[in-house]
């Protein structure tokens, strides 16, 4: 099932992006990169959102066990941007990007932010690659999405399953995330 909405969204982006093109003479990229700015203009001020000292929350009414603390979800989504970014651009990720788990040196929130900017940073510049001729290239990668429009699309919607995540997080303690004020 899931195989089948990774390319039920990848089929919907890239005619979205088409049509996108055609109507308004965008390239390839800049209609990538506005997936990728739109997500960031919601995961970064939900990250901002929470205090330090509730970036160690993890649910514990229900069923729970296993599930990652704020903190972690941030991290997570990050290496897996970088991930994301060094393999459309044909680099291998480091250790904890392949992992998914990010750097273990990165632990305050002040350092976590640091890191999910510079993952978007990545993704901005990966995507800045991106033309119509290797949009669906197949690329020799050991995961299952071979192209870079599959590595774009699975960096958008891997980072708003987790921004749901982090706006459920932000309302069991209490605050409203800072997309819901506009």
């Amino acid at each position: 099932m899931k195989v089948v909405c990774v390319a039920f969204a990848c089929l919907f982006f890239l005619v979205v992006s088409q049509a996108a093109l055609a109507q308004t003479k965008l390239k390839v990229n800049q209609a990538l990169d506005f997936w990728i700015t739109n997500t960031e203009k919601e995961v970064l001020p939900a990250a901002v959102a929470m205090p330090e000292e509730k970036y160690s929350f993890v649910p514990n009414a229900g069923e729970f066990t296993g599930a990652r603390s704020f903190a972690q979800q941030i991290k997570h989504l990050s290496a897996n941007n970088y991930r994301m970014a060094a393999y459309m651009t044909g680099r291998m990720p480091t250790a904890d990007q392949e992992s998914e788990v990010g750097p273990h040196s990165v632990q305050s929130k002040a350092q976590i932010i640091v890191y999910l900017k510079g993952s978007f940073k990545a993704l901005h510049r990966a995507v800045a690659t991106i033309t119509e001729r290797n949009l669906v290239e197949p690329l020799d990668v050991p995961i299952r999405q071979k192209t870079r429009l599959q590595l774009a699309v699975d960096a958008v919607a891997h980072t708003y399953d987790h921004y749901g995540q982090m706006v459920e997080y932000l309302r069991m303690n209490g605050i409203i995330p800072p997309a819901s004020c506009k």
